[in-house]
């Protein structure tokens, strides 16, 4: 790849200095500049110009167009679910293709691109990106860092969008090298998520595919140097050192060979702690452990680490022994509990069981107290579930963990909805996986999805988004794997989804709920955003969060039903919530204190994002969202649209 001169002269600057500022240090009010706003993710904006009085005049102020929208030979199709960075006067956002662009604020023109050159037909399991990444030198230069879906790690110089050729191979880490478990193909092991940055460390994850086997690839956290890229640590997940803390919880031996346990949502930092918080997922696979007896740590957990060293602090697990692909989708964040006359450094962190657990930020220990309650015990041979998991005495589930009645919009649907939950085990949440069929109520979408939460300091509120979409998991013989799937592909019924957890006694297959009609079989709402008192856990508003639009011959469903969601909220001092990310084309404002819905602007299709705002260098402010559709057939099309809102001109 050219590099030009401009472009080599600014990295090698860098390459001098030993101290990095931090990414959020010298942001003003007007900036966006981390992807959650701060390193820890508040998604809270102190800009007040857009606010409940005028947010009714808010209006369509420019829009770009990316051209990466995708749909490949095979696998799916891109999904679009950055959330741009604001700083400097630039906007910066990153694409599924692996592409940077930087954008004027005002316009919407771009400035420069840089072309990551991914491949597209490579079968990518989940096509997704959610943004980039900056860091800043203690002389003034800036990297903008984007973590691509073939697993690259790329920097490029802010102002010229050239490769910084002194960071790695020409400005490229090649993050599928060094791996204790080596992929076998792109779809395994991907970078979705923007990299966290903690002085002049960059941390990634990784995403690993659910359910192909026991040895998918390993989910090894590693901390690079964001100067030259060199390897600085690895904190392994799944302990290796039979003598370390958590290694017990493995047994016969199956920490060497479970791979996953990797963390693909956003990880949050503590810069003044030099802390990251590590959310993981479920070990390989999903929905059968008897290959991997034990609580398995340190998989569904939040881990803190040391950021310059890589050093387990603290953890807290949220599932023991996954069954249920509840893994910690959702981004921690930090805010401050106010309780008994004490400030409180806190971390929030939410499971796709619908358990929001609120911990203290220097320990992990619950702030608010934590039970272990007996759950049902699996009946599969060979399997071993845990008897107890953890539930947050505050705040209560924010998703149902149980089921009263069979819902549908006719007698029909109904009656359907009862006679099928009828034929499986269902005996509420944590109900294990089984041969006949279990009813997993949340389903594997949450529950709490990779959204996240957003906190406002001004009235001590976290707004958190749920999904609450119900599930079948059925286990299936080995001996009988084949067949079965090959009778689901002669007659979809029921959008199955099969998957063979190789290495294992089980395949398995799994849908989510739906009357022949398109409707859920468990009662609306289906999507929510709740409003938590974060001084008490206490739940001070609930209400139904965007439409589930006409999918196929499936009607669109009333506005009191919601939408599942995949994106996530913000929060403003103008008193204001904004969120997209549901199934519908559109992006709402509410009010932060009932959570009564304000406003609504269709958008060219449904955003599967997490908006931001900012003040542009003309003194307006503004608000964009990425809007990509979902890529469900018959729901909004595939698109590539950045979308900026404004106030009328003056």
């Amino acid at each position: 790849m050219r590099i030009f001169k401009s472009a080599l002269i600014a990295c090698l600057a860098m390459l001098a200095l030993a101290i990095a500022s931090l990414p959020f240090a010298g942001a003003s009010d007007d900036e966006w500049p981390a992807y959650g706003r701060d390193p820890g993710g508040q998604r809270f904006s102190p800009l007040a110009a857009i606010n409940r009085q005028n947010v009714a005049t808010l209006k369509p102020d420019w829009t770009f167009r990316t051209g990466d929208a995708y749909q490949p030979k095979r696998g799916r199709p891109t999904a679009f679910e950055a959330t741009p960075l604001y700083l400097d006067g630039v906007l910066y956002l990153g694409t599924p293709l692996g592409r940077i662009i930087a954008l004027d604020p005002v316009t919407g023109k771009e400035r420069w691109s840089y072309d990551g050159k991914t491949e597209k037909d490579k079968g990518y399991g989940d096509f997704a990106n959610r943004g980039v990444s900056t860091w800043k030198s203690a002389a003034g230069e800036r990297r903008i860092f984007i973590a691509t879906i073939d697993a690259r790690l790329i920097a490029v110089d802010a102002a010229t969008g050239k490769p910084c050729s002194g960071f790695g191979d020409n400005g490229i880490v090649n993050l599928r090298n060094g791996l204790r478990i080596a992929p076998r193909g792109f779809a395994d092991y991907e970078e979705t998520s923007p990299p966290a940055i903690v002085g002049n460390t960059v941390i990634v994850g990784s995403g690993v595919a659910d359910n192909g086997a026991v040895d998918m690839p390993s989910g090894e956290v590693r901390g690079f140097d964001a100067v030259s890229g060199k390897l600085k640590w690895t904190w392994h997940p799944i302990p290796q050192d039979p003598q370390a803390p958590g290694a017990d919880t493995w047994k016969n031996g199956s920490a060497r060979r479970t791979g996953a346990a990797n963390a693909w949502s956003v990880i949050a930092a503590d810069p003044t702690r030099n802390l990251v918080f590590v959310p993981t997922g479920s070990p390989s696979p999903d929905y059968y452990g008897g290959e991997r007896l034990g609580d398995n740590l340190f998989a569904n957990s939040l881990v803190a680490l040391r950021a310059s060293t890589g050093e387990r602090i603290w953890h807290f697990q949220t599932v023991h022994h996954d069954l249920w692909d509840y893994d910690v989708a959702s981004p921690p964040i930090l805010f401050d509990v106010h309780r008994n006359g004490q400030t409180i450094a806190a971390v929030g962190v939410g499971s796709k069981d619908g358990n929001f657990f609120i911990l203290n930020r220097d320990t992990g220990k619950p702030i608010f107290g934590v039970e272990e309650r007996p759950v049902p015990k699996s009946d599969v041979e060979w399997e071993v579930s845990s008897p107890t998991q953890p539930f947050p005495l505050a705040p209560p589930p924010l998703s149902p963990q149980k089921l009263t009645e069979a819902w549908g919009p006719d007698e029909a649907s109904r009656k359907w909805c009862q006679e099928e939950i009828g034929k499986l085990r269902s005996d509420g949440v944590f109900t294990p996986p089984s041969l006949r069929g279990s009813f997993i109520i949340p389903g594997n979408i949450g529950g709490m999805a990779w959204g996240g939460a957003a906190y406002d300091a001004q009235n001590h509120l976290l707004v958190i988004p749920t999904n609450n979409f119900a599930a079948e998991v059925r286990l299936i013989p080995r001996a009988d794997f084949e067949r079965q799937r090959e009778e689901a592909g002669r007659n979809l019924n029921g959008d199955w989804e099969f998957a063979e957890q190789r290495g294992t006694p089980y395949g398995m297959a799994r849908r989510f709920l739906r009357s022949p009609g398109g409707s859920p079989c468990n009662p609306p709402p289906w999507g929510v955003l709740n409003g938590v008192d974060a001084d008490t856990g206490a739940v001070k508003w609930t209400v139904p969060s965007g439409q589930l639009p006409k999918i196929g011959d499936a009607p669109a469903a009333p506005a009191s039903f919601g939408s599942i969601a995949l994106g996530g909220p913000i929060v403003t001092a103008g008193g204001l919530v904004f969120m997209a990310g549901t199934l519908d084309p559109a992006i709402r404002a509410y009010d932060i204190s009932t959570g009564k819905e304000l406003w609504k602007s269709e958008l060219p299709t449904s955003a599967r994002s997490t908006p931001m705002t900012f003040r542009g260098p003309d003194g307006r402010q503004y608000l964009v969202v990425s809007a990509g559709g979902h890529g469900i057939p018959g729901a909004a099309p595939l698109g590539d649209y950045v979308v900026a809102f404004s106030l009328p001109r003056q």
